[in-house]
């Protein structure tokens, strides 16, 4: 049945939201940024690794190696989140002690460049 106006006339009118008054900008509660949120020690630890092996294949082998080793293993024993990123870390981590080891007995010292 379409409206008729006495239909709609007899309808209460419906209830208005209650509203604030407007606040100055002074009188506003401040409200801080949204902090990012802190990525767990184990994740860290993981990407740590990671990153210390990928560094680890060019430059200091021999320290890097076994730190990416170390925070690698550390990562995947307290149950990282990133696990394929650890896991990353420790295959670069053995990459660097092993590419290490044979250019250190290519040379025959444990110096090594990459120069003639």
């Amino acid at each position: 049945m379409p409206a008729t106006p006495s239909t709609t006339l007899n309808r209460p009118a419906p209830p208005k939201p209650d509203r604030k008054p407007a606040q100055r900008p002074s009188q506003e509660p401040s409200r801080r940024p949204e902090r990012r949120r802190r990525m767990p020690k184990q994740d860290a630890m993981a990407v740590w690794s990671f990153v210390m092996g990928l560094v680890g294949l060019l430059i200091f082998n021999v320290v890097l190696g076994p730190v990416a080793l170390t925070l690698a293993a550390l990562a995947l024993k307290h149950g990282t989140a990133r696990r394929g990123r650890a896991l990353l870390g420790l295959t670069l981590g053995a990459a660097d002690l092993i590419i290490f080891a044979s250019l250190a007995a290519a040379d025959g010292t444990i110096s090594w460049s990459l120069g003639a």
